[in-house]
């Protein structure tokens, strides 16, 4: 099995077809956009609904449609408020959050989601879904980090591709989200994020770069803050600069809801649409502004042109308008098929951080009577979250996956633990309707911590001690829940809420198997980890969540995920906050640089709970027999294949492949499941250079591949390292360049459970 490393250039498909098709519609989209008034160009350059622009009907070129949609089609709502209309047919599939896609580590699955939601979004009716979200989880504090895939940009990249790739099999465009440097919801609209070039190219650009170049995205959406000084809806240097000069983009830009604040800026930049969540349309900034400023002379119709010009190509690649419009498919939403992969999906985006002693899986044959315990057993998850909400066809909660899964014959007993209190009333006015103020909301206040535990929390921990002193298998569900993983406000700490500690404390007291699964969205602390045997972590694993939980729990699924991020024991030693800024009114700065996640705490040797690439299975893995032989002839003077020493950078030279895109390096190791059932395990590469004069992190995921192995057998697995995995960006060419010297290749399970390495030189 040979799987290619992050330097070998795949063109994905999509980008493929895109260009394919490029020339056959070009001529129809000049046509069209010389027929079109202007007062008709404005139209469509701007939301005439919440989630719609305006159709040309003399010109048959119809309204596009969106919605939202990162765990699925959301609900529908009133063209022109912010309410639900009601009807029950916009229940939906509810998707595995971004995380935990990110979790499975796996290219197909990941592939697999993107064409549920594609196939969800047309079945829907829509035309562009807005999602995947990529962007980097810089602090563990950011209140949408559910939605977003991973502190790193390699496996971002990996993913993000297929993803897009499935979405757009259906018609239906992607829409990738949020460019860029978005890593925040504290004053989201205002805060000024001051990063690096090298940070952004190296860190924050990667994952869209692939979207754009590899997955061949139709459309991209802009992010609400500021970066380096200009909003990035409007910021000609991020979206006309970087995005349609550096990347080639030739589809669609729109604004986040509410992110464009100026009409001529908006303009002068690549943004294509506006869209807002006020509902006065005409008064949008390319509405009537515009309007009567290109009449008045002051902006030319020619900038106009270019964004309807944008939006005709995506029409044409849509088979919304042109000659293929009754080959558009049709989609559908709720069929089996799609519940089956969301389950698949989740049972692989389960992580077994801790498995002493052999404590799980548990023996359903021996379980008389079980205790489950913790309210996120109980909870619903797919109606919260902000954007992400959803209207669920179902929702299995971890105690109906367990109660399903034993059946009638054992006693499956239920207790709450700890109390959440009610949510503050908001009035009428809906949370979306109001999300776009300066000040909108803050993260809500844990009763637990900030006074003295309400007459429910000591009333439900008494009950859950006293039932797990009666039950010989104790089960605790606690976490997080959408009123902290939550656009619009940022958590504060990593403590879990409501008392959870000291309520996991006293059940690991009375039985110290407890088995603690932690269901939520972003990190926790866990300062009884040492004290629990077993833990297992689920990102929000959509309508199947529960089932995956439960089947991992008893063995019938061999957990196999693995963290996509560091999980840190505080947040007081995340570099965000340590050593850059993180939630300030105005301004923060990105002053830890590429030294994000693993990348900062493997480097300084951080003790963290549990790192990046972590995940536990049933069966174990052994590593052996790991080669790395040259792809190409490397000579001493520093030339190899041609290319002279000096920098070797990534320009495009007449269709010939560039230095940092020739394999280097092939790398194959084998590995043997010595367990005795088949699993899944993820083979991680990083490379790290020995020394160097750039400031770089110790190693850097470079290539991975996850490979299912029946036990006592073994399996070879390959990787090119290409030249790219061995450079870094330099400011002062603006540029990557491979970095000569001597570096080790690492093969490992996580990035500090390396097995196996070697050394190499590459001569640059």
């Amino acid at each position: 099995m040979k799987r290619v490393g992050m330097d070998v250039c795949r063109q994905g498909e999509g980008a493929r077809i895109q260009i394919m098709k490029m020339e056959a519609y070009e001529t129809e989209v000049e046509e069209l956009l010389g027929q079109l008034t202007l007062e008709e160009k404005i139209g469509m350059i701007h939301g005439a609904g919440l989630f719609r622009t305006e159709a040309v009907e003399r010109l048959s070129i119809p309204p596009l449609f969106m919605s939202d949609g990162p765990m699925g089609v959301r609900a529908e709502f009133a063209d022109n408020e912010w309410r639900n209309t009601g009807t029950t047919d916009d229940f939906v599939s509810y998707l595995p959050c971004n995380s935990a896609v990110a979790s499975t580590w796996n290219r197909e699955l990941a592939g697999k989601e993107g064409e549920v939601l594609g196939e969800e979004a047309r079945g829907r009716g829509k035309d562009v879904i807005l999602a995947p979200g990529i962007n980097i989880k810089r602090s563990p504090y950011c209140g949408r980090n559910f939605e977003y895939m991973s502190e790193d940009p390699y496996l971002i990249s990996e993913l993000v591709v297929p993803m897009v790739e499935g979405i757009q099999k259906s018609d239906v465009a992607a829409c990738v989200k949020h460019f860029a440097a978005n890593s925040q919801e504290t004053e989201r609209l205002w805060v000024d994020t001051i990063v690096s070039e090298r940070a952004l190219q190296e860190i924050y650009f990667p994952g869209f770069k692939a979207a754009v170049e590899k997955g061949g995205t139709y459309s991209l959406m802009g992010a609400y803050n500021l970066l380096n000084g200009e909003h990035c809806c409007t910021s000609r240097k991020l979206l006309n600069k970087v995005l349609r000069e550096a990347w080639g983009f030739d589809g669609m830009i729109v604004s986040d809801w509410g992110g464009v604040h100026d009409t001529v800026l908006a303009a002068e930049s690549a943004l294509d649409i506006e869209m807002d969540t006020t509902y006065d349309f005409d008064k949008h900034h390319m509405a009537d502004a515009l309007l009567e400023k290109v009449r008045a002379g002051e902006i030319a119709e020619s900038l106009v042109d270019e964004k309807v010009r944008n939006i005709l190509r995506m029409m044409f690649r849509l088979k919304m308008i042109g000659g293929k419009k009754n080959e558009r498919k049709s989609g559908t939403y709720n069929s089996r098929e799609n519940q089956d992969a969301v389950l698949k999906i989740a049972r692989e985006s389960m992580i077994l951080l801790k498995n002493e002693n052999g404590v799980l899986p548990l023996d359903a044959k021996k379980t008389k009577k079980i205790a489950v315990i913790g309210q996120n057993a109980a909870s619903i998850h797919s109606n919260g979250g902000g954007s992400a909400e959803i209207k669920a066809l179902y929702e299995i909660t971890p105690l109906m996956g367990i109660k399903k899964m034993l059946g009638g014959n054992v006693k499956v007993c239920y207790a709450p633990g700890y109390d959440i209190p009610g949510k503050k009333e908001t009035g009428d006015v809906n949370w979306q309707a109001d999300s776009t103020t300066k000040n909108w909301d803050e993260a809500p206040e844990d009763t637990e911590v900030k006074g003295a535990p309400t007459e429910n929390a000591v009333k439900y921990r008494a009950e859950a001690v006293a039932l797990a002193k009666e039950c010989d298998t104790v089960i605790y569900v606690g976490g997080l829940t959408h009123d902290f993983d939550s656009e619009g406000y940022d958590r504060t700490e990593l403590t879990l809420p409501y008392g959870q500690d000291a309520l996991i404390e006293e059940l690991l007291a009375v039985n110290s198997n407890t088995i603690v699964v932690i269901y939520a969205g972003s990190p926790v602390a866990m300062p009884w980890k040492e004290r629990a045997k077993a833990i297992l972590f689920s990102y929000y694993a959509g309508m199947e969540g529960g089932t995956a939980i439960a089947e991992t729990l008893f063995g019938k699924v061999n957990p196999s995920g693995k963290l996509a991020e560091t999980f840190i024991a505080d947040g007081g030693q995340c570099p965000a906050h340590t050593i850059g800024t993180f939630a300030e009114k105005e301004r923060v700065e990105y002053r830890e640089g590429v030294m994000v996640g693993y990348r900062h705490y493997d480097t300084v040797n951080e003790n963290v709970a549990f790192c990046f690439g972590h995940g536990l299975s049933y069966s174990r893995f052994e590593y052996k027999y790991m080669s790395v032989t040259p792809a190409r002839a490397q000579t001493a003077h520093g030339e190899s294949d041609g290319v002279s020493s000096g920098g070797q950078r990534d320009v495009e030279t007449d269709g010939v492949q560039t230095a940092l895109e020739l394999p280097l390096y092939e790398v194959a190791v084998t590995v043997k499941n010595t367990g005795d059932r088949a699993g899944k395990e993820v083979v991680q590469v990083y490379v790290a250079p020995k020394t160097s004069a750039q400031g770089r992190p110790c190693h850097e995921l470079r290539a991975f591949e996850k490979v299912e192995i029946e036990p006592g057998c073994e399996k070879t697995v390959k990787f090119v390292l290409c030249g790219r995995a061995f450079s870094y960006y330099d400011e002062g060419q603006h540029e990557f360049v491979i970095e000569k010297g001597a570096y080790d290749i690492e093969i490992g399970s996580s990035s500090r459970d390396i097995r196996l390495r070697q050394g190499v030189t590459v001569f640059a």
